[in-house]
């Protein structure tokens, strides 16, 4: 109690003296920015699952071909989950007068579908007004008794409107609404034709649930997160065989991909607030230390020991970081709401209530910033010698200790940013990119420093500029510093304005909003010539693609048993038919990852990576499908990559056109229609009875909007990083604030006026803010392009932009840090600095 007595009174002294204001101040900007990114980021993750959860209805869906048992239902009510039921199966939709009929997708559901999310129908009356746009609306339960509601493709086909009836098995129903936006529709080829939904309660009264129908079953579950993961994680203990889990992270990969770039580009906002206020504490416990020298010395001379004088700065540190991480927490708060209030009507959904998690990760950053960072000062106020009482020169320098304190802070630090990122690979590709760029920037600043040395004794006209060169020069370490310091922090600030364009862009292009959004399926041979003749004339250019249905049956000539593998997946994948196709090309969207592509009349196969890894195979493995009860065997060549959120035809097993060419086959397209353009669809489904279209709007609107949404917020929390950067641009600055007054006392002593010395200051300045920028210029565009390559997964081409805007932003951040962080060092009078030397 006596030692933290008197770090306390040493604490108070310090702050009336001035000396806890810059790092304090450093303490707040830094924990406030961390956890202003953290709230939004929590609030926003909370809310992606959640919309995510609305594109499947549930939290949680079981699938099977038997209905839910009472073991799983009484389960899920333990766990206080909600449960819905759906049973979708293939059916014949008529006309009443019998002349017109139309393959469905009948879906009978309970009366609480959706539990997550809603069915959106169109106003009854307006199913001429598709190219319109006309207005819908959540539906409001599900189809009243003998409604019930259809796809606006099927109305044309059976010459119905809204209110009149059609037949479906022994029943005849009328037709209620029709269906714009349905949550939780899948992409199997049941789901692809036309949605017909129903009350499950009138199901048995069609008479085609009975024996040998082909019925699926879905199970839907919604409820608090840790009921749904526990009841999850049960789920896969128990179910076995019986079925299949689907959650947010299996069942939708064209949504998934999407959520999980959304929460890395969140991440990486984060995780640049952290780089750049790790900057700013740095240099403001650096010169806290330097300014604290004389004083230990003392403490020494008046018998204080090495270790009690660590203890009492450590614990005065310790107070100051859980001031400043506190306060830093309750500013993070309040700036998080001030975003939200500015963003207005952009973030257009209700973001949950943020957890505890963001201030608890604020705090802890806090209190490591500060003590991780302020160890090295830390270990050299430990070492100081009394003899510094009277010989200034005599610095403390703790050497391989110093080194060590800064491993251990380093250490902390990736630790933080692996935490705040969620996810290893980016924080180790942030944090790597970052120190190593720290390295490349001072040993550049001290090849350039080299580099002037000689300049400076040329005889410059300009007394401003021989001063400025020599300053520069004379201050070798410093100068290193403050480049290095100023130019990781623009060089954060830049990666996140290219975050903000380029890699945006980047990803806006990977899911463009000309996406397609129709898929055309079913398409026989001898109708691929019309069709596409169709779609031409419709201005459309949509290629087909081929679709032959297969099962692998041996793989390296071993035959394939699905009780072989242990997992699920694969299981699965062995037990039924997939989609194959051919090509000759790599397709759009697809990258390859291993292997190279097919050799003219090659028998070859090409298959998604995660397919390859799951059924346990590798590239040079020879695969034999079972194709309409004919083996087809072929070599694998190559792994791709698909890109499922473009939302362009993707298959997971491809074959070189000679594997697959002779054997049966459909065609399936996919292509976009906008709002106002004529649409083929109708007339095609008249002429041609057997296709299906599968409308996947709905979808990608969703995945828009929560595009949308992030990258309002990326934006936004660029705010929070600028007042985090300019913080480092003044503790940079600050640390020779001392050393510059003094050299300017002498030298106005010696005759120089206070212009020459203004003139040389800024000089000086725009040196070391245009090496900064340009630095950080190059730094910033090379880790762009590595997180897009590696992280984000999509193209980036530098822009010339970003280094004309590292040069400015550093000579203008220089000078007006210069502005801050030395004002008075030229108007204080020289005989008060020479005596206070």
């Amino acid at each position: 109690m006596r030692q933290f007595k008197q770090a306390w009174r040493m604490t108070r002294r310090d702050w009336r003296a001035g000396e806890l204001r810059l790092i304090l101040a450093a303490l707040i900007v830094a924990v406030a920015a961390v956890t202003s990114v953290g709230f939004l980021a929590d609030r926003l993750r909370l809310a992606l699952e959640r919309d995510g959860a609305q594109l499947m209805g549930a939290d949680v869906v079981l699938n099977s071909d038997v209905p839910l048992t009472d073991g799983i239902r009484a389960q899920a009510q333990a766990r206080g989950l909600e449960a819905a039921e759906t049973i979708v199966f293939p059916s014949m939709a008529l006309s009443l007068d019998g002349e017109h009929a139309q393959l469905v997708s009948v879906k009978a559901v309970s009366p609480n579908y959706p539990l997550r999310g809603a069915v959106r129908v169109r106003e009854p009356g307006a199913t001429q007004a598709r190219q319109a746009g006309s207005v819908d609306y959540p539906a409001q339960g599900v189809p009243e008794p003998g409604t019930v509601w259809l796809d606006a493709s099927v109305l044309p086909l059976l010459h119905a409107e809204v209110g009149d009836r059609i037949q479906l098995g022994d029943s005849v129903f009328r037709v209620g609404n029709v269906i714009t936006l349905e949550p939780d529709r899948g992409m199997s080829f049941v789901n692809l034709a036309p949605r017909l939904m129903m009350r499950a309660d009138e199901l048995a009264a069609t008479g085609l649930a009975a024996f040998g129908s082909r019925l699926s079953y879905r199970s839907l579950f919604a409820g608090e997160p840790a009921p749904v993961a526990d009841f999850t994680r049960w789920l896969r203990a128990n179910l076995g065989e019986a079925g299949r889990i689907d959650t947010l992270a299996t069942g939708r990969p064209e949504v998934r991909q999407t959520l999980d770039r959304a929460q890395r580009f969140l991440s990486l906002v984060a995780m640049l607030a952290v780089l750049i206020a790790t900057v700013a504490v740095a240099m403001a416990a650096r010169r806290y230390m330097l300014r604290h020298l004389a004083s230990v010395a003392v403490m020494r001379c008046l018998g204080a020991t090495q270790g009690e004088v660590s203890r009492l700065v450590a614990i005065e540190f310790l107070i100051v970081a859980v001031i400043g991480a506190a306060l830093g927490c309750v500013l993070g708060y309040a700036g998080h709401a001030g975003l939200l209030a500015a963003l207005g009507d952009l973030i257009t959904t209700q973001l949950p209530a943020p957890t505890l998690h963001p201030a608890a990760q604020g705090l802890v950053t806090g209190v490591w910033l500060l003590l991780g960072f302020a160890l090295p000062s830390l270990a050299q106020l430990h070492r100081v010698p009394p003899g510094r009482v009277l010989r200034s020169d005599l610095d403390a320098l703790a050497g391989g200790r110093a080194a060590l304190w800064y491993g251990v802070g380093l250490t902390g630090f990736v630790v933080l940013l692996w935490w705040v990122a969620g996810e290893l690979r980016l924080g180790l590709l942030t944090a790597g990119g970052f120190l190593l760029a720290f390295a490349m920037f001072a040993l550049a600043a001290w090849a350039g420093l080299v580099f002037l040395a000689p300049w400076r004794r040329l005889h410059f006209r300009s007394v401003a500029v021989r001063f400025a060169l020599a300053g520069v020069v004379r201050r070798r370490a410093a100068t290193v510093a403050q480049i290095c310091a100023l130019a990781v922090g623009l060089m954060a600030m830049l990666l996140l304005t290219i975050t903000r364009t380029d890699l945006i862009d980047g990803w806006r292009q990977a899911a463009p909003p000309d996406a397609p959004n129709r898929f055309l399926i079913n398409i026989q041979s001898n109708q691929r010539e019309p069709i596409e003749a169709t779609l031409m004339h419709a201005g459309i250019h949509a290629p087909l693609h081929p679709v032959v249905r297969g099962r692998l049956i041996e793989i390296n000539g071993q035959p394939v048993e699905a009780a072989a593998f242990a997992d699920r997946r694969a299981r699965r994948m062995i037990e039924r038919e997939a989609n194959l196709s051919y090509s000759a090309r790599l397709p759009e969207h697809n990258a390859l990852v291993q292997g190279r592509w097919f050799e003219p009349d090659e028998r070859a196969i090409s298959m998604d990576q995660e397919l390859a890894q799951t059924l346990g195979v590798v590239v040079g493995d020879t695969l034999t499908y079972d194709v309409a009860g004919r083996p087809v065997t072929a070599q694998l060549v190559n792994l791709r990559s698909p890109q499922w959120d473009s939302m362009a035809v993707n298959f997971f097993v491809l074959t070189s056109p000679e594997v697959l060419r002779n054997a049966p086959q459909s065609w399936i397209t996919s292509f976009h229609i906008g709002p106002g353009m004529p649409d083929p669809l109708p007339g095609l489904l008249a002429r041609f009875p057997n296709l299906s279209v599968f409308d996947v709007t709905a979808i990608l609107d969703q995945v828009q909007r929560v595009l949308d949404q992030v990258i309002v917020a990326v934006q936004g929390l660029f705010v929070f990083t600028l007042a985090a950067g300019v913080l480092v641009l003044y503790a940079a600055l600050s640390a020779t604030r001392d050393e510059r007054m003094r050299e300017a006392a002498l030298l106005r002593a010696l005759g120089a006026t206070r212009r020459q010395l203004a003139r040389a200051q800024w000089l000086e300045l725009a040196l070391i803010g245009a090496a900064a920028g340009a630095l950080a210029a190059i730094a910033a565009s090379a880790l762009a392009w590595a997180l897009a390559r590696y992280a984000f997964e999509f193209p980036f081409v530098p822009s010339w932009w970003v280094f004309l805007l590292g040069i400015g932003a550093g000579m203008l951040a220089a000078l007006m840090g210069g502005q801050a962080g030395l004002r008075g060092v030229l108007h204080t009078p020289p005989l008060v600095t020479l005596r206070e030397v």
